[in-house]
This record gives C-alpha cells, sequence and structure tokens, in this order.
C-alpha cells in the first residue's frame, strides 16, 4: 500500500493529544474510532493520562509499541511540527494535523507551516486546518469534527474532497436524511502536501467510489489536477465540482479586449470542460448531480417522459426541462397504445406528456405497467416520476413498484417529490430511483448526466514544426509588427502599408485600389477607434487630408503625436470575430469570441486551456469553440447570409494557438480583433492585432 492508501485504510492510527474526556474535541478521534467500529489499533499519546476508554495512552510517540500508519495530530500550531518530526522519524506513513493558524493567519502563520513541512520530510500530510477524513465504506473516522456524531453514516459510492473541513459536515448532515450514501470524505484545506489532485487520483481507483464530488476554493497544481481528473474520466468516474470565488470584482484590466472577456471563473470553466469536471452552479447541486450519476445509468438523448398523477406538478418539471433544453415529445403510437390499455375511462391524459396517469388508490400494477411502457418506448431517453400526496399513505408500494422496473432498462429514472416528504424522498433514493423535492433539481441531474455522457476527451494536435521567431522585439508591438508575428504562424492578414506622410498615404491607398482604411500605427495606443484613430472607406483623394486631420485629433486627446500611419484593404462582406490569449495560474487560454468593438459588451466567448503538453489546440476543438457562440448562426449561413469560411477560421484559431504555446511565457498577451470571416473559400483575414512580448530568455 501507498502513504495514500495507508492514511484512507490504516491499519492502526496513533493520536497525539489524545483526551480522556471524549466531549472535548481532542477527546472525539478516539471516541469516534471505538464507536464506529474502527478493527485496528488505536494508540492515544498524552504524558498526563495512563489510559483512555480502556486502552493504554503512552507518553510520547517514541514509547509506541509500533510503528502507526497514520498519526493524528491534536497540538496547537505551536508544537504541531515536533510531533509531526517525531512521527517521520518512526516511519509514519503520513500524519493528519488538525490546528489552525497556518498561512491562513499571516506571515508567522506562514512561517509556522515551512517548519512543519520541513519537520514532515519525506511523511506525507493532510492539512494543516483540517477536519481530517472519515472512510465510510470501512468504518474508519480520523476526524474531530462534531458533525461526526451521528449513530451512522449513509454509506454509499460517491466520494467528497473538499478544501473547507466544514463543508463535509455540512455535506454528511444533508445527505443522511436524503437517503444518499457516501463512500470516503476528505478534507484537504491548507494543503502543504496532499491536495484536492491526490485524492481525486486514488478515488479514481477506489473500487467503493463511483462518482467525485469536489468543494474548490483554488486549483493549486493545474497540471496534477488536469491528470487526475482525466484519470477519473478514463476510469468512468464523473468528477462534479462546486467553485467558489465566481466573482469578477477583482478582475484584473488588460492591454486586450481578452483579458477582461477572460476572467479567473472563466479559466476554471475552461478547465473543467477540459477534463471532463461537471461544474455544480449551486451547493445543493453538489449532491444533487452525484445522487443521479451514482445509480450508473446512461443518458443518451435529450428527450423525457414525465410520467404524473398531479397535473401541476408536471407541468413544473417540463417547464423547467424545456428551459434548460431538454425535450419532452408526446408518446409515439405505440407508446400511447400501450398506456391506454393499462387505465380506462377518459379521466387519463395518455396522448402527451407529461403523461397524466390518474393513480386511483396508488395502483401498483398500473404504475409498473406505464413505466415499463415508456422505458421501452424509442421516443425517450429518460424518464421523471412525479410523486405525489396519493403516495405519502403507502410510499413503499411505490417505492416498489418502481424498483421493480429498474432492471429492465438502463435509462435513468428520476423522481419529483412533489408533497414535502422527505422520508419519501430517502426511500426512493435508497431503491435507487434518486428524488428531489424540487423540480429544477430533476433538471439539473439530467443535464449532469447528459454532460457526463457526451463528453469525451480531447483530440491531441498533430505536431507542427517550430517556427523561426528570432528577431522579435520585446514589449508592446505596434498593428503592423503584431500582424507580421500572427503571420508568421500561417494567420492570414489585411493587406497593409506603413506610411508616414500625406503622400506616401495616397500612393498605398492607389496600390491597394478601392476604398481603405487609415489607421495611427502606435505601440502606446491600443484602443485606436476610441481616440479617433481609425477611418474607414477613405478613397485615395481623401486620404492626405484625414491623415491630417487624425495626427491633430489624436494628439489633442491624448498629448502623443503620431508619426506612422497604417492604410490597409477595405475587407468588407464578413463576420468579425476576436481570438486572443489569457494566461493565468491555471494555464494559458485561448479565447474565441464575436469581435469589433461590441467584444466586450456582448461577452460572447467560447475558451479552452492549451494542453499541458506544450502544443496548441487540435482542429476538433477549434470548431467545437466557434460552434458554442450565440453568434455561430451568422457564421452558417442564418436567414439567407453566406456561411462564413469555418474551415479557414478554424485553421486561423489553430495557428495563434500553436503561436502561443511556441512562444511560451514570452507571449505576455496576445489578440486578433477583428478577424473578418469571409464567405466559404474566401478565407479569413486579420484585420487588427495586438502583441506584447517579454525579452527573449
Amino acid at each position: 500500500m501507498n502513504a495514500i492508501s495507508r492514511l484512507v485504510q490504516p491499519r492502526s492510527v496513533a493520536v497525539i493529544g489524545a483526551s480522556a474526556d471524549g466531549r472535548k474535541t481532542a477527546g472525539r478521534p478516539v471516541a469516534y474510532l471505538r464507536k464506529h467500529g474502527f478493527s485496528g489499533d488505536i494508540y492515544p499519546v498524552n504524558p498526563r493520562v495512563d489510559d483512555i476508554d480502556g486502552l493504554r495512552c503512552y507518553p510520547d510517540i517514541a514509547s509506541l509499541p509500533a510503528v502507526p500508519d497514520v498519526g493524528i495530530v491534536l497540538l496547537g500550531a505551536e508544537r504541531a511540527d515536533l510531533a509531526v518530526r517525531e512521527l517521520a522519524e518512526r516511519g509514519v506513513a503520513a500524519a493528519i494535523v488538525l490546528a489552525s493558524g497556518y498561512s491562513e493567519t499571516g506571515e508567522e502563520g506562514a512561517r509556522r507551516q515551512a517548519r512543519l513541512v520541513e519537520a514532515a520530510g519525506g511523511m506525507r500530510i493532510l492539512g494543516p486546518n483540517t477536519i481530517g477524513l472519515v472512510n465510510l465504506t470501512d468504518n474508519i473516522v480520523l476526524s474531530a469534527s462534531g458533525a461526526l456524531e451521528m449513530d451512522r453514516f449513509p454509506v454509499g459510492s460517491i466520494g467528497v474532497v473538499s478544501q473547507s473541513g466544514g463543508i463535509l459536515g455540512a455535506l454528511l448532515s444533508r445527505a443522511a436524511p436524503r437517503g444518499i450514501g457516501l463512500s470516503k470524505l476528505i478534507s484537504t484545506s491548507n494543503e502543504v502536501d496532499l491536495d484536492l489532485a491526490d485524492f481525486v487520483d486514488y478515488l479514481a481507483d477506489d473500487d467503493a467510489t463511483k462518482v467525485i464530488a469536489l468543494y474548490i476554493e483554488a486549483v493549486r497544481n493545474p497540471e496534477k489536477f488536469r491528470a487526475a481528473a482525466l484519470k477519473a474520466a478514463r476510469a468512468g468516474k464523473p468528477v462534479v465540482a462546486f467553485k467558489i470565488g465566481r466573482s469578477e470584482a477583482g478582475a484584473k484590466a488588460a492591454v486586450s479586449h481578452t483579458g477582461a472577456l477572460a476572467g479567473a471563473d472563466r479559466m476554471y470553466d475552461a478547465l473543467f470542460r477540459q477534463v471532463g469536471v461537471i461544474r455544480a452552479q449551486t451547493f445543493g447541486d453538489l449532491l444533487d448531480i452525484p445522487a443521479a450519476l451514482a445509480t450508473g445509468r446512461v443518458l443518451r438523448g435529450n428527450r423525457v417522459a414525465i410520467l404524473t398523477s398531479t397535473g401541476g406538478a408536471g407541468t413544473l418539471v417540463s417547464d423547467s426541462l424545456g428551459v434548460s433544453g431538454f425535450d419532452t415529445p408526446a408518446p409515439d403510437p405505440d407508446t400511447a397504445a400501450r398506456l391506454r390499455a393499462l387505465q380506462t375511462g377518459d379521466h387519463a391524459a395518455l396522448d402527451r406528456n407529461p403523461i397524466d396517469v390518474t393513480l386511483a388508490g396508488l395502483q401498483p400494477d398500473l404504475l409498473r405497467g406505464a413505466i415499463r411502457a415508456l422505458l421501452a418506448s424509442p421516443s425517450y431517453d429518460a424518464l421523471t416520476i412525479i410523486v405525489g400526496s396519493s403516495s405519502l399513505a403507502m410510499p413503499e408500494l411505490m417505492a416498489g413498484a418502481i424498483q421493480d422496473c429498474l432492471p429492465e432498462s438502463d435509462k435513468p429514472v428520476i423522481a419529483f417529490v412533489s408533497p414535502h416528504a422527505p422520508s419519501v424522498a430517502a426511500l426512493l433514493t435508497q431503491r435507487g430511483v434518486p428524488a428531489f423535492a424540487a423540480a429544477e433539481s430533476c433538471t439539473v441531474a439530467l443535464a449532469g448526466m447528459l454532460h457526463h455522457a457526451r463528453w469525451k476527451a480531447p483530440e491531441p494536435s498533430a505536431p507542427a514544426a517550430p517556427v523561426d521567431v528570432a528577431g522579435l522585439p520585446a514589449g508592446a508591438l505596434d498593428e503592423a509588427q503584431a500582424k507580421q508575428l500572427f503571420a508568421r504562424f500561417g494567420v492570414p492578414c489585411a493587406g497593409e502599408t506603413v506610411v508616414a506622410s500625406p503622400a506616401e498615404a495616397e500612393q498605398a491607398a492607389r496600390a491597394l485600389g478601392g476604398r481603405v482604411v487609415l489607421k495611427i500605427l502606435s505601440n502606446e495606443i491600443t484602443h485606436k477607434s476610441d481616440v479617433g484613430g481609425v477611418a474607414v472607406g477613405l478613397a485615395p483623394e481623401q486620404i492626405g487630408a484625414r491623415l491630417a486631420a487624425m495626427k491633430d485629433e489624436v494628439q489633442a486627446r491624448t498629448g502623443i503625436a503620431p508619426r506612422r500611419f497604417l492604410v490597409q484593404e477595405m475587407v468588407a462582406g464578413g463576420t468579425e470575430v476576436i481570438v486572443g490569449m489569457h494566461r493565468d495560474p491555471l494555464g494559458t487560454a485561448i479565447l474565441v469570441g464575436m469581435g469589433g468593438i461590441a467584444a466586450e459588451l456582448f461577452k460572447d466567448t467560447a475558451m479552452r486551456l492549451l494542453p499541458g503538453d506544450g502544443g496548441g489546440l487540435g482542429r476538433e476543438q477549434a470548431l467545437e469553440m466557434v460552434r458554442e457562440l450565440k453568434s455561430w448562426p451568422l457564421l452558417d449561413g442564418f436567414r439567407g447570409r453566406p456561411k462564413g469560411d469555418v474551415e479557414a477560421l478554424v485553421s486561423a484559431i489553430v495557428a495563434f494557438s500553436r503561436m502561443t504555446a511556441q512562444l511560451g511565457d514570452r507571449l505576455i498577451e496576445a489578440e486578433i480583433n477583428p478577424l473578418f470571416v469571409l464567405p466559404a473559400g474566401q478565407g479569413v483575414r486579420a484585420a487588427d492585432g495586438v502583441a506584447v512580448l517579454g525579452a527573449a530568455a
């Protein structure tokens, strides 16, 4: 067994600083281990006590009769490192440090935390500032949390890892009355050593765990997390994460639009999407989604049958599903005929969805027949059953009738318990039918199942030959330099000429032919249109005068007198797109969205993180990004528009991503806005660009 396995499944536990009073925090670990049936050896350590609850108490770690797998350290932050050092010297696999007062408290706490890490040497540490862990599968409680006072835990197949200790108690106390079973609960807290990714990796191999739920404050090691999440995905174990801190109030303004459009929370969205993590939008979702996924049933499409005996509740579920893009079609003729054969009279609505069968007196045979007909129907991918007030008198009958039908199909079957009846919902959940008290929770659960079923790992990008980047200057590039950089990597750019005088501008305009665009060329002024630095649709005979006027206007508004200008071909008939990059502690992302001056206004964007192997995006990922945009119809022939050259757009995105990957940390910011997507077969043109480079290594 490795150190993490010995931590989660120890054969022996030392409790450093144990108290003989089980009511005190320091007395709980021994009390909980005894209460919940830990079968291994327990070694309390306290020099002032001879025994605790019939167990011999040892004066110090050196006196322990054997080397324990785990040491629970209950000492304060000032002395915990001394115990950690002694445990490490004895060869203990892992220590759980419960004390607070470390990096979360400031500089002195950070110094204490550094001493703790140094003291541990090669021994693994969980914490500090943690409530520990609970292995419900094996009845092992390694914690002092008062939230664990319950006599029996709801054992199941959902593993929970949280960076907040208190959240574990909150989830456990919510799961138990709902009949939701958990397998492992682990609090990582300060993560001086073991972190979220370590336990995602562990749970991916844990036979008792089918679904992994995460409460995340920050991912401290993105590449390690990425690898662990992908391992879980390959093992067929969904990961559901609730990430706090979604406010963008602290987002830093950037030179490019991309910095404002990306933001830290969008980066988490991109990371989760690429590794198959399902993001819980509310704290309640962190139980609702795993409860549905733990059934192991497969949602292959978005068509949902709603079986109800109460019209109002059926409409609630139908409305919620419809808002989220699910379809609730009427039964096909064969299914409708099967349903009609079950119930006589004209009081049942069997030709529409919700399918309203009046379960007079709660008739189990009628319910079984309806469920079997809907599960067998080719028209539906899932079934939602409305449990009405008539079930309250005999909940076992309804639960048993539904449970009888489950082996006949692997389609998801969930329940909405319309009256407030927590015991009925818990009974259904325990019988394999996740039950919810809100119609919206049904939708969230099904959406999580559909996300899991449809996700596939991004394809690796094809290797590309490196591009010569010798001679690139450091600092902010002007527009012409930026587009020359993009062109080196294969991004097509609009034709243009750099000029310094009205006469040169007129000559360049005549050479380009037709009407042109005039811009200031400056590495000091990025958003040129904001200061009067752009003019479009100019004829050659107009451009000289317009250049002189532009020079005066820009100087008046900025105090900077532009010396050079750009005369550019005027690209017409295209759709404006923005392509940019954003660097963050989570990694480097490529952003694609609606372009032009409205980019930040509409914020219609899609993002992907570059892979950890140093390559760019693949074509499939680039195409997915484009199709995610709300403005995708504009590229796909909306209302008679010519279809855009999407293949050329995908090529440009891939080229831009490879540039970003090759330049690495040297590329501080880069953006094309707008990139004109011309009609199919005519390509794309970068009409403006921003790039900021650091010095070459």
